[in-house]
């Protein structure tokens, strides 16, 4: 039970449903889903609209999107809405200019939009209220207008820079970040949504906005074509799973990196975690050292589901036991090798159970702030970068190529005991989303926190050569970590940002919401 005392946030508990998301009327939207009786599905996609106005610079229809969606007696499934790259895309002809990586501003970098496909599958599949009521408030509020949000404004000022022509004239005020307050409208994203509503997936991949996005590609000096648009379509599959001390963590299976959360989890389930302090120096060193580990498997093995050819040797328990065994509690091991794509933070996560608890896990992107800094001329829709997230060495199974999926930082994830989905969760942060998920889990399985208290506790993440150590750690902590040879940094901006809905055996919903954030967790 947390201390009255002290700043903080109560769990929310509410029988009929929850969402739980990172902008206060996203989740409000999201329950008068709900309310209107709606499912977790209907509640999903209206909350996921909404997050596309209220956090402009972390998602939109340009974007991506993964989700697990669970029912009572049937098994999680999982759902790939991440886009592929244009056919025309050639990791040799980029590397004959003499590129190293693919550009994180360039149009090489934007690869198709998958979300939408994605969202219209969704609906159709399990959705109760159809397209139009679902997007009816979002549409309202692009229109109207919303006031931007505390933590939207913080990351503004540092993401803003990267918008270019018709992207800088809609998603700044005259270059400069649009400030805390600010009301912010989009009149063309009401438009792009009526007409998906209107017209389901057609109206987005095929006519005036398939038009409107490849000429604006192609005037960049992009590949894409009406056929690598119309094309487009997500898929549908099943989550991969590791056990960690009873409890199952489910992951999206690649090109997700939802693999390295198992692995990383796996490692640390070889070490007697409930016998150190929860925010001491010698968790956080086993951390940081799983982490370069895990991060490092992940780095050779996650890829487009078609390239990716050594999952089950990742998720072995062998490799775990291997991998444990490299670490050294008294010493630090030298960095891995450096990730496919560049550190970000730019992800909106939500999550909904209603009361028939049907449970989704939903994360949405478009993957650098404000995505590759472009926009289509006619509707303004932004372009997401999600092709940096390719490499272009040789051979690698994640080589930029034509038609391919770029591996994806993205993951939604769910745990589950003895059969039955018991939480949905996500934890936004790019990089740092799977060492967040071993993170959550072990402070729940190990440390006995409630979700709230799970995701308000410190984080720290071994990243680039270094480890960030966020101002909840005390300095005596820090010193130590020093002392064993990390390079310890306090970063400008929190780890990640999480939320969090479990299914109590006796039937209570229980909301979390990460205070990193904007957002809350809503019940009715």
């Amino acid at each position: 039970m947390r201390d009255f005392h002290l700043p903080g946030r109560s769990p929310v508990y509410a029988e009929n449903g929850i969402v739980a998301t990172s902008h206060p009327l996203a989740a409000k939207v999201g329950v008068q889903m709900l309310e209107a009786g709606g499912n977790a599905v209907d509640a999903a996609l209206a909350t996921a609209a909404m997050l596309g106005l209220c956090e402009p610079q972390m998602c939109g229809l340009g974007g991506d999107m993964f989700a697990l969606v669970s029912r009572p007696g049937e098994e999680v499934v999982a759902l790939n809405g991440s886009g592929r790259a244009p056919a025309g895309l050639s990791a040799e002809e980029m590397r004959g200019r003499g590129l190293k990586a693919v550009p994180e501003s360039g149009v090489e970098a934007v690869t198709v939009p998958g979300a939408v496909d994605a969202f219209c599958r969704l609906s159709e599949r399990y959705g109760r209220l159809g397209l139009a009521e679902v997007f009816a408030p979002a549409i309202r509020y692009a229109e109207a207008g919303v006031p931007m949000a505390p933590r939207v404004a913080f990351d503004l000022a540092t993401s803003t820079a990267v918008l270019q022509g018709r992207a800088r004239e809609l998603y700044s005020d005259g270059g400069a970040p649009l400030r805390e307050r600010a009301l912010f409208r989009a009149p063309l994203q009401a438009e792009l949504l009526r007409r998906i509503a209107a017209e389901g997936r057609a109206g987005f991949y095929e006519g005036e906005v398939a038009e409107d996005m490849v000429s604006s590609l192609r005037a960049l000096g992009g590949t894409h074509t009406e056929e690598d648009v119309a094309t487009t379509e997500a898929t549908w599959g099943a989550p991969v799973g590791g056990t960690y001390k009873g409890v199952e963590l489910l992951e999206h299976p690649p090109n997700g990196q939802g693999a390295t959360a198992i692995l990383m989890a796996n490692i640390l389930a070889h070490f007697d975690l409930p016998a150190l302090a929860p925010f001491g120096a010698a968790r956080a060193h086993l951390e940081a050292e799983a982490t370069k580990l895990a991060y490092d498997t992940r780095n050779r093995v996650i890829a487009d589901p078609d390239h990716t050819a050594r999952l089950a040797h990742m998720l072995a328990p062998e490799t775990a036991a291997r991998l444990a065994a490299l670490i050294r509690p008294d010493a630090v091991l030298p960095p891995a090798l450096p990730g496919a794509e560049a550190v970000h933070r730019e992800t909106v996560y939500l999550t909904v159970v209603d009361r028939e608890r049907m449970a989704v896990s939903f994360i949405y992107s478009i993957y650098h702030g404000f995505g590759s800094g472009l926009a289509s001329d006619r509707f303004g829709m932004l372009f997401q970068n999600r092709g940096a997230g390719f490499t272009l060495e040789a051979g690698h199974p994640n080589e930029a190529g034509g038609g391919k999926r770029p591996m994806h930082t993205i993951i939604p994830a769910m745990l589950r005991q003895e059969g039955r989905v018991t939480a949905a969760f996500g934890v936004m942060g790019g990089a740092y989303q799977p060492a967040g998920h071993a993170r959550v889990l072990s402070n729940m399985v190990d440390y006995g926190m409630d979700p709230q208290s799970a995701l308000d506790a410190p984080r720290s993440f071994a990243a680039g050569g270094r480890l960030k150590v966020e101002r909840g750690y005390s300095e005596n902590v820090r010193a130590e970590l020093s002392a064993l040879g990390h390079d310890v940094t306090v970063p400008d901006e929190p780890l990640g940002g999480a939320q969090m809905i479990t299914i109590g055996a006796d039937g209570v919903l229980e909301g979390a919401s990460d205070p990193r954030k904007d957002g809350i967790a809503l019940g009715y």
